[in-house]
């Protein structure tokens, strides 16, 4: 049997080092970089969990109706609708506001304001 994964997208240093918290639950972590590197692999994974922080899209040099970096990664799980893995995500406080709306594309599991200690992140798994 195969251990459930979670998708670490760690776009920044403030994201938690949480892989020996993942390990000692029994989840298989599979980092990732950018959001662009974790949508291409939801093409071959199906993560149980995906933990990612959320930076707000302040203004834009280009035509766009995208509100933060996840709204594509939450776009692209709309096309699974049998699928839903938990997510899990963290918010500077003063964008913490507008996470809500991400709402249009996807509910979040969890919002935690950084810094995100492995308690935290472990209550959201259990």
């Amino acid at each position: 049997m195969s251990k459930p994964i979670v998708f670490s997208i760690i776009e920044s240093p403030m994201h938690p080092k949480l892989s020996s918290l993942y390990e000692g639950l029994g989840y298989e972590e599979l980092p990732f970089p950018s959001i662009r590197k974790a949508m291409s692999a939801l093409k071959k994974h199906q993560p149980a969990v995906i933990t990612a922080e959320f930076f707000y899209k302040y203004g834009t040099n280009y035509s766009s109706n995208h509100i933060s970096n996840l709204d594509s990664l939450l776009i692209t799980l709309q096309k699974y609708p049998d699928y839903h893995p938990k997510l899990i995500i963290f918010v500077n406080k003063q964008e913490q506001q507008f996470v809500t709306k991400l709402e249009m594309y996807c509910p979040m599991d969890y919002v935690l304001v950084q810094p995100v200690n492995a308690e935290q992140v472990r209550a959201c798994l259990i």
